[in-house]
């Protein structure tokens, strides 16, 4: 579904990444992980060509070129982000949040609905008429998930999701995580938190210094203590 090579990207003339390599198949949940500042945001804004530019290497989608796409054309071939400070519109409702991004249903897959978004984040549903502005954090991250899935996405990119929230909070968002997996939603996944890892990731991917350091299974990671250890703040 996504495939990542040799991928080297900047912010100006600041090169962040050397050379990511990585995949996500189809009903896959693939977690980066590593150290803050070592390149898992700058990855996922590459994929969506967010604030970065890719240099060099391949990104596609689908068999898709992604590179030189504006992020709203990367959108519309089927990739939902949910970035990092979440971009909710602060003066819109949570209703009027969730509508925005509408598109005509695609055939052959079967659509989001706001039922189906006020089943996984029941909190939306009570607060749909509250503006976004003056929800908490968690709900708001809730929002933001809850409106990248409504463009009806194939692929679902995650960028620690539950960074910063109160912790029974952060537990609700990795419930609906496991809840997408268990419904075969593809997803790729910046992580931080092993347990969470070992709640929702298929394969993991270990970037340190804006390059892939590893690659494997869950079991293939849990069996090498030392690339916690040198590459992870162990939690």
């Amino acid at each position: 579904m996504l495939l990542i090579e040799s991928l080297k990207a900047a912010y100006g003339d600041s090169l962040a990444l050397y050379g990511i390599d990585l995949t996500v198949g189809a009903g896959e949940v693939v977690c980066l992980v590593g150290r803050n500042g070592v390149g898992k945001t700058s990855t996922m804004r590459a994929i969506v060509q967010d604030i970065i530019h890719v240099t060099d290497g391949r990104v596609e989608f689908e068999g898709h070129n992604l590179v030189g796409l504006a992020p709203h054309e990367v959108i519309r071939h089927g990739i939902g982000y949910v970035p990092e400070d979440r971009r909710v519109f602060a003066s819109l409702t949570v209703k009027e949040n969730l509508l925005v991004p509408l598109p005509p249903a695609r055939p052959g897959h079967a659509s989001w609905t706001f039922d189906k978004i006020y089943d996984l984040f029941p909190p939306l549903a009570e607060y749909r008429n509250r503006l976004a502005g003056v929800m908490s954090g968690g709900e708001q991250q809730m929002l933001s998930i809850a409106r990248s899935l409504l463009t009806n996405p194939k692929l679902l990119l995650l960028d620690e999701p539950h960074e910063g929230l109160a912790p029974k909070v952060a537990d609700d968002v990795v419930a609906a995580i496991v809840t997408l997996k268990q419904e075969g939603v593809s997803m790729l996944v910046y992580e931080q938190v092993l347990k969470t890892i070992h709640e929702c990731a298929d394969r993991i991917y270990v970037i340190d210094r804006g390059t892939t350091v590893f690659h494997g299974t869950i079991a293939e990671f849990d069996a090498d203590p030392d690339i916690a250890q040198k590459y992870l703040m162990v939690q």
